[in-house]
């Protein structure tokens, strides 16, 4: 049996503008709120594992509080041969993270969960990984600091933007979902969601 959308409580587990702009595309209602989490990566553990592993700690935590709703986590790790590549944070630290990427191909693991708290959910929880393979182009450090200071890209993982200005030091990318590398891999999303009963187009 499939769900009308004005008859479900979905809510994205993020504070990321990105995912919110990704989450609209579907056209639902949906609440934004942010979860309190430590997402530092633990000892021994593979990017792939901590995004998995984060994504679905996120879509716990608001859980907890959140009954009878569907909840989204979603978080995403970049990695350079088994380095995590995480968000700079500053300028300094988006320079070196562009300079050790260009001319190289980065993996990119968005992680996505959602977990159906509504009683007799038919999938309780749905977890994957969707991997992106970027290439960046090999450019001078003058290019890559100007880019810096125009879009300051310092909480994104890999600091670059694709859906902006970004693009243009990336040589190629390579995925199953082209909105993943944003941060919201919406067709495994969609896919998720159809397996919680929902319908996307009221019939």
């Amino acid at each position: 049996m499939q769900t009308n959308k004005q008859q479900i409580r979905l809510i994205l587990a993020s504070s990321s503008v990105y995912r919110r702009e990704l989450l609209t595309r579907l056209q639902f209602n949906f609440e934004s709120i942010a979860p309190e989490l430590d997402e530092s990566p633990r000892s021994g553990e593979s990017p792939e594992q901590t995004a998995l592993r984060l994504a679905q700690q996120k879509a716990e935590a608001i859980a907890k509080n959140q009954s009878e709703a569907i909840i989204i986590g979603s978080d995403q790790v970049a990695t350079l041969d088994g380095l995590q590549i995480g968000k700079p944070g500053n300028h300094a630290a988006a320079l070196k993270q562009l300079q050790l990427m260009r001319g190289r191909e980065v993996a990119f693991h968005t992680a996505l969960c959602v977990l159906d708290n509504r009683q007799h959910a038919p999938s309780p929880v749905q977890i994957q990984d969707v991997c992106t393979m970027v290439r960046f182009r090999d450019l001078s450090d003058a290019e890559l600091d100007a880019y810096l200071r125009i879009e300051q890209p310092y909480d994104c993982a890999g600091s670059a933007k694709n859906e902006g200005l970004g693009i243009a030091i990336i040589q190629s990318i390579k995925s199953d979902d082209p909105t993943a590398l944003t941060g919201l891999p919406l067709i495994a999303l969609t896919s998720m969601l159809r397996n919680t009963g929902l319908s996307f187009f009221n019939l």
